[in-house]
């Protein structure tokens, strides 16, 4: 099985003091999941200040226990007031999956706009595909898309993405990739791009199923963007479900109950739950919940809703403007059954 954790540093003391604390924390957790014969796969770092505390992270003890599984690191600022989140998945099974975070570097990154920076990333992310024998069509099937200023700089991230599938023959009657495009920073500070692939090798379209749930959301291509809301990997008797970055939106694309985040988040969860639904699990099967908040003020409502609805599931808060302006609010999570 894979079990999913969140750690995260106290809220007092300097960055590289938290760091310790952390480090001590994180230890403590993986060897008692040794014990339970399940091994750390993969791990996703949430820093406040990127530019700040990213070396300090790399020469880090936190570091040291997390570099050699699959991770990745970006700048989303957790709201408990940690400066440093981690989420953790440990497994005791083989995992074939193949997880690249890709990142510019500032030469690559200068002078160019969101549009370009977003076709090197994918570019980068084939031309690994190629060397693997992978097929983005069959074996890519997540992505996380982070952009610095998302206000601003979206709008070339989803002509790039929109016309780079459509190179890989990737159309509305095949299908597109569950992905979540949400603002966030790498460590380089010219950059307004950065994206994270999630590839598994083992994986046919016969075994994926691409989640809809018509009666609550329209397809994503009838207001310009390609991706799919929700995917279904299905191999033997177990299934896993990644659902991609999900607003408070009805089945014509509007956007539902402006300006109130407890009702944008009640019905963005009522959506998961139709889409999980779609592949024949629920919303309790979930293992953990990303939530993404607009205005940092939100944050102790979606706490207290969080903690009285879904005591059991993992979660973490984390400040990352949405893409629409008007959704204050935008949570993916991972399922399995």
């Amino acid at each position: 099985m894979n079990k999913y954790n969140i750690i995260s540093a106290p809220n007092e003391g300097s960055f590289d003091q938290r760091l310790k604390i952390l480090g001590r924390t994180l230890i403590k957790y993986i060897e008692l999941e040794k014990k339970n014969n399940r091994q750390l796969s993969y791990c996703k770092i949430f820093l406040s200040d990127i530019q700040n505390q990213y070396q300090l992270l790399l020469n880090s003890c936190v570091y040291q226990y997390i570099s050699s599984c699959a991770h990745t690191i970006v700048e989303q600022p957790p709201l408990d007031g940690s400066k440093i989140s981690i989420l953790l998945k440990t497994s005791d099974e083989t995992c074939h999956d193949i997880f690249d975070s890709l990142r510019l570097d500032d030469k690559e990154a200068v002078g160019k706009s969101s549009y370009l920076q977003t076709l090197i990333l994918f570019d980068k992310y084939m031309k690994l595909a190629e060397k693997r024998n992978l097929d983005i069509r069959q074996h890519l099937v997540r992505t996380w898309i982070y952009v610095a200023n998302i206000d601003v700089n979206y709008e070339g991230v989803v002509k790039a993405r929109n016309d780079f599938f459509r190179q890989q023959g990737l159309t509305i009657n095949t299908h597109f990739i569950a992905s979540t495009g949400i603002g966030g920073r790498s460590e380089t500070r010219n950059a307004c791009v950065a994206i994270d692939f999630l590839s598994v090798p083992d994986i046919t379209l016969e075994n994926q199923k691409f989640l809809e749930a018509l009666e609550h959301l329209n397809p994503t291509h009838e207001y310009g963007v390609a991706f799919e809301r929700g995917t279904r990997l299905k191999i033997g008797d177990k299934s896993r479900y990644f659902i991609s970055g999900t607003a408070s939106i009805d089945k014509h694309g509007d956007v539902l109950y402006l300006g109130d985040v407890r009702k944008q988040m009640e019905r963005l969860l009522e959506n998961i739950d139709a889409l999980l639904k779609d592949g024949e699990a629920c919303i309790e099967d979930t293992r953990y919940f990303i939530i993404y908040l607009r205005d940092i003020s939100d944050k102790e409502v979606v706490e207290k809703y969080m903690s009285e609805h879904y005591p059991d599931i993992p979660h973490i808060v984390l400040f990352a403007p949405v893409c629409r302006p008007q959704w204050l609010i935008e949570m993916e999570c991972i399922a399995e059954k």
